[in-house]
């Protein structure tokens, strides 16, 4: 191994050797209490020390790295508290997610370190989100993001290394290239036989290097950074090593050639840097022996504090109360009486320009909506007003740009997301259900994202562009859910959206774009989530609804002037106004759910299971449900009509008041 120390001094090298000795020694370490049955499980790095402590040796504090399974040396070097790490990977309290999460599956802002999740891949848009607000603040800073060779088969890598190409961000794509995922070799992988040639195809500069040897990777990486930091770009940076254990310990390695694991076995880079120390009077025997004891002293005394804790006792409470970032939600109202008649679609807007003059860290993103003002013209002329570094149109990228929101939030920024159409949320669900759902509960790291959701039939646009899939979101704790129906709410809900910091799915209904009007003050005002709207009151029965469903209900009881019915618009699906629902039903006796979404697994399904469980005596007939049928949304409007919920209410009035 051929190692050139440059101008680094004796006192540099030493440095080095210890970041690199005490990633190797913990390991050691590990695996002797995984046969103890101390240790649930491990994910070794040996063999690989030289990637992971290289990079954070060569960065700067301040400047984030979001690491995977096998990058101990990252939060070695990073100087975490090795008590807490090791409570971590015990799942006590005094580790990093409360006992919630394994491993390296968490983050430290304290320490500019963004872990990562099982699915390999979508922690490079947050790092996207993360170069995106360095870039906007003028830090001058690099972000790194490890990946493995396997896991650069995933959309996710490609979608943000497009991303960081296109907006010319400054991130270092590392790839591991360690010759297998788990047991599969390269060769049924992939048929690059560099990850460097892969950077031509974005456009990108790529470098490789060898993984084993500590001062090319140091050097290369901080030579890298000081540059990308004057000229942001990203770069593809490929480290060629080896993993001498298996993907996890109880893997194994028997699918490694014998021949092949003693080649690299030589390769070693704890072991050769040692001996070029050695060999070159940097360092001694003695010293390297009271190096490694005084690391292995640093362990025991971290383990000793780690085993004296024992799992947590379970508390709901706290459980229940980390799901979401603190927030007191303070309705703000308008600074005077001023209103104006507002479409639907113009609220939105308002609200949405509003809300970027009042967050100047807010920064939307989206397919088509800078200068062409987006597929409905919500943010025409926002790139006039606010410039395209806070106005950007982004790649067909949903995944990538949702993680990239995350990324900003990280950074203390606020970001909005629009989907095109609803249904495309699709590409982006990894994203929104298992990073920005559940980042606050894992590690108390908050996701302050919107996702404008343009949702709903009506329009006959098929299957694909019509779609009511707000349900796909109702069972994930963490996400909130708001779905407006007047052009009031439109407004107000969206507005408090942006002032809550947790991530905020924001349905607005194409059909009522330009459908609605109504008086909506002109000042910037808010109206708080989770609160329902009795919108008629009414003696006979209750019906609860959201979105398109309100205009449906108030309609067809408009031409049913024998009966009164409380109309009660939730507008907040999660959370749900429970006691406005219990009200209602308390009063009325008889309730309709109604809503556009298909029927089996609805929001209403809940709902009425919520009321038949806390109201039932209170109720005189079944709780009613009418929603869409149990198909795909047709395109021909005679077919979408009859899908629609519309055409079936008045039957189910009947039959509520007549039981």
């Amino acid at each position: 191994m051929n190692f050139q120390r440059k101008s680094l001094t004796d006192s540099q090298l030493r440095a080095l050797y210890e970041a690199l000795l005490r990633p190797r020694l913990i390991e050691e370490k590990m695996l002797v209490l995984l046969r103890q049955n101390k240790i649930s499980k491990w994910f070794s790095g040996i063999g690989q020390e030289a990637i992971a402590v290289g990079v954070a040796e060569a960065l700067e504090p301040d400047e984030f790295i979001l690491p995977m399974h096998r990058n101990l040396g990252v939060f070695t070097s990073r100087k975490l508290p090795l008590d807490r790490l090791f409570a971590q990977w015990q799942g006590t309290l005094h580790g990093y997610t409360k006992g919630r999460d394994r491993s390296f599956h968490f983050g430290t802002k304290t320490h500019h370190i963004v872990g990562m999740i099982s699915h390999l891949g979508p922690q490079n848009g947050v790092a996207d989100g993360i170069a995106l607000a360095s870039v906007l603040k003028n830090e001058k800073k690099v972000t790194v993001v490890f990946n493995g060779d396997g896991g650069t088969s995933e959309g996710d890598f490609h979608e943000a290394v497009n991303v960081a190409a296109v907006w010319d961000l400054p991130v270092i794509f590392l790839i591991e290239n360690n010759g297998y995922g788990l047991s599969t070799p390269s060769s049924e992988q992939f048929r690059c036989k560099s990850f460097t040639d892969k950077a031509i195809g974005y456009g990108i500069e790529g470098v490789q290097v060898d993984g084993n040897n500590i001062l090319e990777v140091y050097t290369t990486v901080q030579e890298l950074a000081a540059s990308i930091r004057e000229k942001p770009r990203p770069v593809l940076l490929e480290c060629i090593t080896f993993r001498m254990r298996g993907h996890e310990e109880a893997s194994g390695t028997r699918y490694v050639p014998k021949t092949l694991m003693e080649e690299w076995a030589k390769k070693d880079p704890v072991e050769n840097y040692e001996k070029f120390l050695l060999s070159q009077g940097i360092l001694s025997a003695e010293e390297a022996d009271s190096i490694k004891k005084k690391i292995k002293k640093e362990i025991e005394t971290g383990l000793k504090v780690a085993f004296a804790e024992t799992y947590p006792e379970p508390d709901t409470e706290r459980e229940l109360n980390d799901v979401y970032a603190p927030h007191t939600s303070v309705e703000i109202k308008p600074q005077s009486d001023k209103t104006s008649e507002k479409r639907f679609v113009d609220a939105i807007r308002e609200g949405l320009w509003q809300s970027m003059e009042r967050h100047p860290d807010l920064v939307l993103m989206g397919q088509d909506i800078a200068e062409y003002g987006g597929v409905f013209k919500i943010t025409e002329g926002f790139v006039q007003r606010f410039g395209k570094a806070r106005v950007r149109n982004t790649p067909l990228c949903e995944s990538a740009i949702l993680g990239a929101a995350l990324g900003l939030s990280v950074k203390g920024m606020k970001a909005m997301v629009e989907m095109q159409f609803a249904d495309f949320v699709s590409e982006g669900m990894t994203q929104i259900v298992n990073n920005l759902a559940k980042i606050h509960w894992r590690w108390g790291q908050h996701a302050d994202v919107v996702v404008r959701m343009p949702t709903g039939a009506g329009t006959a646009a098929g299957p694909f562009h019509s779609q009511s899939n707000e349900a796909w979101f109702f069972h994930t704790p963490g996400l909130k859910i708001v779905y407006p129906s007047t052009p009031y709410d439109a407004k107000g809900l969206l507005c408090a959206a942006f002032e809550d910091p947790n991530p905020v799915m924001y349905f607005e209904h194409k059909l009522l774009y330009r459908s609605v009007r109504e008086q909506v003050p002109d000042d910037y005002f808010t109206v708080p989530i989770g609160k329902a709207r009795l919108v008629r009151e009414g003696r006979d029965f209750s019906i609860i609804t959201y979105g398109l469903g309100v205009h449906y209900a108030l309609e067809i009881l408009d031409g049913y002037p024998e009966v009164s019915a409380d109309v009660l618009d939730l507008r907040s699906l999660l959370p749900w106004d429970k006691e406005a629902v219990e009200q209602t039903v308390r009063k009325t006796n008889r309730v309709l759910i109604v809503h556009e979404d298909t029927l089996t697994g609805g929001i209403g399904a809940e709902i009425s299971a919520w009321i038949t469980e806390h109201c039932f005596t209170s109720l005189d007939a079944p709780v009613l449900r009418v929603a869409s049928l149990d198909t795909p949304v047709p395109f021909a409007p005679t077919l979408e009509a009859n899908f629609l919920p519309k055409g079936r209410i008045r039957d189910a009035i009947n039959k509520l008041l007549a039981f």
